[in-house]
């Protein structure tokens, strides 16, 4: 029976700490940077948590992985039609941040350790932040552009930080933008712009809606909505 929070030291998934909760009532495994914590009830035992840790190996590993590529790090770029971005060492014992119109560059000191969580959180909110600048000088002139030539009319448009949806349409007539919509090709930021700007006129998403879509994509709405599930509200 486990008493006190131990480590577990695995070959391959690396170190395992292993903690009781009186509330917990079943084994929770999380991932967390180069750790894998797993709660665990009073009274389970450590042959208990190694039987879960077999059983659950091959998730366990696929989780890590997944956890490792989605680092921001000196190989993690962006390179868009709207956005580039590049982490390059420097020689400073400090990070610096460039950006400009359509593109960011992060000069990151040569002991930075990426898998500490204050630091991905903090690249995390210098790079979103540069996305919301970009979105705010690109996407309300594109969507006027296209309202003025399909002669559809919105009354406000809002960038915002929506992970769940690339956009929506008030009944008033107020589009909100997510500033991710930079980091799709061309086609697609217009899909989705025109997608809102549709629903000024259909607010749901019935058989007119789509066939008004269709009018301004040349046919292509559902084609477009099916290449817009490939990318994701996110970095």
């Amino acid at each position: 029976m486990i008493k006190l929070d131990k480590v577990i030291e695995d070959k391959e998934l690396g170190r395992l700490i292993v903690r009781i909760n009186s509330r917990a009532k079943r084994l929770i495994f999380r991932t967390k940077n180069n750790e894998i914590t797993v709660t665990v009830p009073p009274q389970t035992s450590e042959k208990e948590v190694e039987a879960a840790v077999e059983q659950l190996r091959a998730k366990l590993l696929a989780s890590k992985d997944k956890l490792s590529n989605s680092l921001i790090n000196l190989d993690y770029k962006i390179n868009t039609e709207y956005f580039r971005l590049s982490l390059i060492k420097g020689n400073r014992d400090q990070f610096l941040a460039h950006s400009e119109l359509g593109e960011m560059q992060i000069i990151c000191p040569p002991s930075a350790d990426f898998a500490d969580e204050k630091l991905q959180t903090w690249l995390r909110k210098v790079i979103e932040e540069a996305l919301r600048r970009n979105a705010k000088i690109i996407l309300p002139p594109r969507l006027y552009t296209l309202a003025e030539q399909n002669k559809l009319r919105y009354k406000s448009v809002k960038i915002n930080s929506s992970r769940g949806r690339w956009g929506s349409c008030s009944a008033q007539k107020g589009i909100n933008l997510s500033y991710f919509l930079v980091l799709l090709p061309q086609h697609l930021i217009d899909y989705v712009l025109l997608h809102e700007l549709c629903h000024t006129r259909e607010m749901n998403h019935g058989e007119r809606f789509w066939d008004l879509l269709n009018s301004y994509t040349d046919g292509k709405a559902l084609i477009l909505r099916e290449e817009l599930k490939k990318y994701k509200t996110d970095i």
